[in-house]
């Protein structure tokens, strides 16, 4: 039976521009340590923080923020705001011209042209081939941030546009390197679709008709954090590697050492 996460009074700040922020602190692992609390936090894009969101995030003491937005992201909301004596590293975890005619549509097109790329179940569809892409294809970049975090990066903050998707992934891949347990991830990563959290969608026509009710239960797949989405992440690494463990030894070159540094900076205790 899963351990019961800790009911810790929430701390979590009322960030008027960012999205999605949370500390990943207090999820349990396997062998009965906790993910220890103001090391890890995710959220999403940092492009539109006020000067209260940033005098916050400065005050975390962060070492490293891992921006994972391609370049057509950082054009369409910004560059993240620059926070004192941090590290920025932009590790995209998707090709901006990888479904850059779908992603215009999504924000452009009409009624019509959104039931053709996305009902009977093609968006959700799109969504668990995207994760499953993700696992198979961006080993190095996976890699390369759970090397970082075993060198000197935190406490380091994760996030992507909305903080559900790339940086979803990336934080369930650090989250399992230190061994927490699947139920706790999933508890995590779910939580993105909390009403305050949740990424607001921009669309050119915002009025009733490009923002009604069918449109947004259209779109609304794109935007959930979905169990089956992760589940398709889990699977792709038990069909290609065939154990969490293969995945992390062989998919992504991290040695029991480094997965002991790991634990080391992230976790509280002792084993």
């Amino acid at each position: 039976m899963t351990q019961q996460l800790p009911q810790i009074p929430s701390t979590e700040p009322e960030l008027s521009g960012v999205r999605n922020f949370r500390d990943v602190g207090g999820l349990p692992t396997v062998d009965g340590r906790r993910v220890r609390h103001g090391r890890l936090f995710r959220s999403g894009h940092l492009a539109h923080a006020t000067d209260t969101d940033t005098t916050f995030l400065t005050s975390l003491g962060l070492h490293t923020i891992f921006d994972f937005r391609n370049s057509a992201d950082q054009r369409l909301e910004g560059p993240d705001v620059e926070l004192p004596g941090v590290r920025n590293v932009n590790i995209p975890l998707s090709d901006p011209a990888d479904g850059a005619e779908f992603w215009r549509m999504v924000r452009e097109g009409d009624l019509e042209q959104l039931k053709s790329i996305l009902a009977d179940g093609k968006a959700a569809h799109r969504m668990s081939s995207s994760y499953r892409t993700m696992v198979e294809q961006r080993t190095a970049e996976h890699s390369r941030v759970l090397h970082s975090l075993a060198e000197d990066s935190v406490p380091a903050l994760m996030h992507c546009a909305a903080g559900k998707d790339r940086a979803g992934l990336a934080i369930v891949v650090s989250l399992l390197a230190v061994g927490v347990e699947r139920d706790a991830i999933e508890a995590d990563y779910l939580k993105s679709n909390d009403p305050h959290r949740r990424y607001k969608v921009r669309r050119s026509d915002s009025s009733s008709a490009g923002m009604s009710p069918e449109v947004m239960e259209l779109l609304s797949p794109l935007f959930d954090a979905r169990s089956e989405y992760l589940a398709a992440a889990f699977e792709t690494i038990e069909e290609t590697w065939g154990s969490t463990e293969r995945y992390l030894s062989e998919g992504l070159k991290v040695s029991s050492k480094t997965r002991e540094r790991l634990r080391d900076r992230l976790l509280d205790g002792a084993a």
